[in-house]
């Protein structure tokens, strides 16, 4: 008799809360784009409370519960928008009020931002009448690995080893060539439609070595860095919106996870897919669960809602510098700092991925294997652009302007940038060139194992 006492009590406390109070919903708006507007940090004061702090979700709301018949005040701010605020009262005869915020961009954006000039003009570091550049790698020592084809890559190309414009040693690649890839320990591999080629230097000669490309893809690529005593690795598939990074002990053989990178709204949709599905998929994704233990709605998401123009591959890189990480989150708009052993240091908020038909934003950063500095990428109608990172606050404060319009394959070493470039309408080979940055920033350590 007493706990069917207690449960009406409380019953009734809780129906008397539930009717003295009224849950807030604020949905926060790009007032340009209509689009909403996540990470918004709202400073919410209610009449007889203590103020508190929200932050807007993935689909730009937040919401809260408070007293009906209450007055409040809400201030937000955000990386790119001006600082607003919001009166509001909860007097309703409604359990939940909404309420919408237009947000209004700020005046000083990126694409306003000064662009220095570089030093002194773009010049030829390897061209050639008979052969173009299609790809390049810049070691340690400065000398240059180059893919090069007379005609179409696809027909035929060649590797060549070069010190400035000299010709060291060269190569024919046996097979149909796509791209050169630089693992984590500096050294170059070459990724061909059916295998994979590493390039070590004997002697100041050439040697090719093949590797299977099931393995290469499976136990050297997941690689994003190493040191002496750690490897930093992930668990990223381009079918999947969210993935780890890892520190492995090479003395002990254990791991640990540094950091999860999740898509929250990409993920929302992955998953909804399966709800959409016929019978007939939807029988085959449980099979699936059935026999690999992963969720139906994975196996869903993973072969049909990633063919669709919805859905975009994560991006959000690990760079390495002295005994320190750099991991840019681009969807909890963070860049996270960790020593060597994975602690977490520092976060800063991070705004340049922001609208990027104005700005330009690739979705490429590039490290200076040199000098450890990181540059963000942009492209504005064929002009490129590298923005300074500033790691320590996260801002862009200058973007360098490359001289030629539609360059490919953009590379940073020792405070030059290199890339690929033909002019328009011309009868020449693409060539490879540099230009020299305006800064003189000394050696860092940036660790990239041996290289061989």
């Amino acid at each position: 008799m007493r706990d069917l006492l207690l449960v009406v009590v409380l019953f009734i406390v809780g129906f008397s809360y539930a009717q003295d109070s009224v849950v807030v919903r604020m949905s926060f708006y790009d007032k340009k784009t209509g689009e909403s507007v996540q990470n918004v940090n709202a400073t919410i004061n209610l009449d007889g409370a203590k103020s508190f702090f929200k932050t807007s979700r993935a689909n730009g709301m937040l919401e809260f519960i408070a007293p009906k018949d209450a007055k409040g005040t809400a201030f937000f701010t955000h990386g790119i928008f001006e600082s607003s605020e919001l009166k509001f009262t909860t007097k309703s005869k409604e359990d939940t009020l909404d309420f919408s915020v237009n947000l209004v961009s700020q005046r000083i954006q990126y694409v306003g931002e000064v662009v220095v000039k570089p030093i002194g003009t773009p010049y030829v570091v390897y061209g050639s009448d008979r052969i173009s550049v299609a790809d390049f790698e810049i070691r340690n020592d400065g000398k240059l690995i180059l893919l090069t084809y007379p005609k179409r890559l696809k027909k035929g190309s060649d590797l060549l080893l070069t010190e400035g414009k000299t010709v060291l040693n060269s190569f024919h690649v046996p097979g149909v060539a796509e791209e050169l890839v630089r693992d984590y320990r500096g050294n170059t591999h070459i990724v061909c439609e059916e295998t994979v080629f590493g390039i070590q230097l004997n002697n100041g000669s050439l040697q090719v070595g093949q590797i299977e490309k099931p393995y290469f893809l499976k136990y050297i690529m997941p690689i994003v860095d190493t040191n002496h005593s750690k490897m930093y690795f992930s668990n990223f598939n381009s079918n999947y919106p969210a993935f780890d990074y890892f520190a492995y002990d090479l003395m002990d053989s254990t791991y640990r996870k540094i950091v999860n990178i999740q898509d929250d709204l990409m993920m929302e949709m992955f998953r909804a897919e399966y709800k959409w599905m016929d019978v007939r998929t939807q029988l085959w994704a449980k099979n699936k669960e059935l026999e690999t233990g992963i969720d139906a709605e994975i196996w869903v998401g993973a072969n049909y809602f990633t063919k669709s123009i919805y859905y975009k591959e994560l991006y959000a890189p690990l760079f390495h510098r002295n005994d320190s990480l750099f991991v840019f989150d681009y969807y909890a708009d963070k860049l996270f700092t960790f020593n060597k052993y994975g602690d977490k240091l520092d976060s800063v908020d991070i705004y340049h991925h922001y609208q990027p038909k104005s700005t330009g934003w690739k979705k490429s950063l590039i490290q200076d294997h040199v000098t450890g500095q990181i540059y963000a990428r942009f492209e504005k109608d064929g002009i490129s652009y590298l923005g300074l990172i500033d790691t320590k606050t996260g801002e862009i404060k200058e973007r360098i302007k490359l001289e030629y319009k539609y360059v490919e394959k953009i590379a940073v070493h020792d405070n030059f940038v290199y890339y690929i470039y033909r002019p328009f309408e011309s009868p020449q080979k693409k060539f490879l060139y540099k230009e020299q940055l305006p800064y003189n920033f000394g050696k860092n350590a940036v660790p990239d194992g041996a290289e061989l």
